[in-house]
This record gives C-alpha cells, sequence and structure tokens, in this order.
C-alpha cells in the first residue's frame, strides 16, 4: 500500500479530498470519514432517540447509506452535513416505527350518552368533513397539522420529527390552518 492511501495521510485530509477519493470508491478513505464523524453521528443520534440502544444501529445504517449513495454528495466539502441529515432521518424513521400509527379517520368522537341521534349524526358529519379537509391538505401539510393538533407537538418537536426549520413549520401548519377553515366554515 503506497503512503497516499495508508490511513494516517488521509486522517488529516480536507473533508472535500477524503470524501471525494470515497465517492470514488476507495474504501479507506470511507473508513476516515467513519472515525471522523462517529462520534458527533452517536452524539446526536442519542439525543435524538433518547440514549436507546438503537443508536449504534441508526448510526451503522446511516453510513451504510451514505456509502451507497456518495456518488449523490454535489459538494464532496460539505460531507458532515449530508451525514447528519442521513442519520437525522434514519433516527427519525427509528422513532416513528416504534410510535402507533394513528389515522384521523380511525378516530371517532365519543357522544355522550344523554345526545339525540340528531346531534350524533351531526358530530359524525363534521368529523367526516374534517377528514375530507385534511385529505386535500399537501402531506407536509397533513403531517405537520397531526402532530401538533393531535399529537400536541410543540414547533421545535414537529420541525425536529419532520427534518424541516421551525420557520418551514409555521408556514406549514399556516396554510393547513387556513384551508381547513375555510372548508370548516359551515360547521362553526
Amino acid at each position: 500500500m503506497s503512503a497516499e492511501h495508508s490511513p494516517t495521510s488521509l486522517d488529516g485530509a480536507d473533508d472535500r479530498i477524503v470524501a471525494g477519493r470515497a465517492a470514488d470508491g476507495d474504501v479507506t478513505a470511507f473508513a476516515v470519514l467513519v472515525r471522523r464523524y462517529t462520534p458527533i453521528m452517536r452524539a446526536y443520534t442519542r439525543r435524538i432517540l433518547n440514549a436507546s440502544a438503537d443508536v449504534d444501529d441508526v448510526v451503522q445504517e446511516a453510513f451504510v447509506t451514505a456509502w451507497q449513495r456518495l456518488s449523490e454528495l454535489e459538494d464532496p466539502g460539505k460531507v458532515k452535513s449530508w451525514l447528519m441529515r442521513i442519520v437525522s432521518r434514519k433516527a427519525v424513521d427509528r422513532i416513528r416505527a416504534r410510535r402507533p400509527q394513528v389515522s384521523v379517520d380511525d378516530v371517532e368522537p365519543s357522544a355522550p350518552a344523554h345526545s339525540s341521534p340528531a346531534r350524533v349524526a351531526e358530530t359524525r358529519a363534521g368529523v367526516d368533513a374534517l377528514g375530507a379537509a385534511l385529505h386535500r391538505l399537501a402531506d407536509a401539510e397533513r403531517e405537520c397539522w397531526v402532530l401538533r393538533e393531535v399529537g400536541g407537538y410543540s414547533y421545535d418537536e414537529i420541525a425536529e420529527e419532520m427534518g424541516v426549520p421551525v420557520t418551514t413549520v409555521r408556514g406549514l401548519l399556516a396554510r393547513a390552518r387556513k384551508h381547513i377553515i375555510v372548508r370548516m366554515e359551515e360547521w362553526r
């Protein structure tokens, strides 16, 4: 093995060089990236998963995905942020897999025993109208609205869950609420 391919010669190299070589199939260069970024990726994943036993699995899955998709990295100098986005998505996927999924369609309001059949029918029609309004939303808007209004998530939690900035969450929620208000006007 020549000196330029030994791990010690690449350990101090710039991300752009190391990631570029790894993208060209250099396993040694990829190993440098793994050594360089495993600690920060583990710490980040540990925070998202609340120190779960899944941390190492998620980081490993992120590196497998990175190796498979390294050719898609447009700017090798930004490999750190690219790796962090991958591990973030993997961690959120792990959280979603653990969390029971509830469809808005499955949520039926419970009518008080003293409610008349007409009131029960009206309530069900209102829920159906809300379900229809939600189905007309863009996927991101619907996910945001459900996380906030049904799940009780904070804006920061929604941003983390969806992998978007808090400002995007605010915009998505504003559009979703406006749409729902317009669609539900007759139910006021």
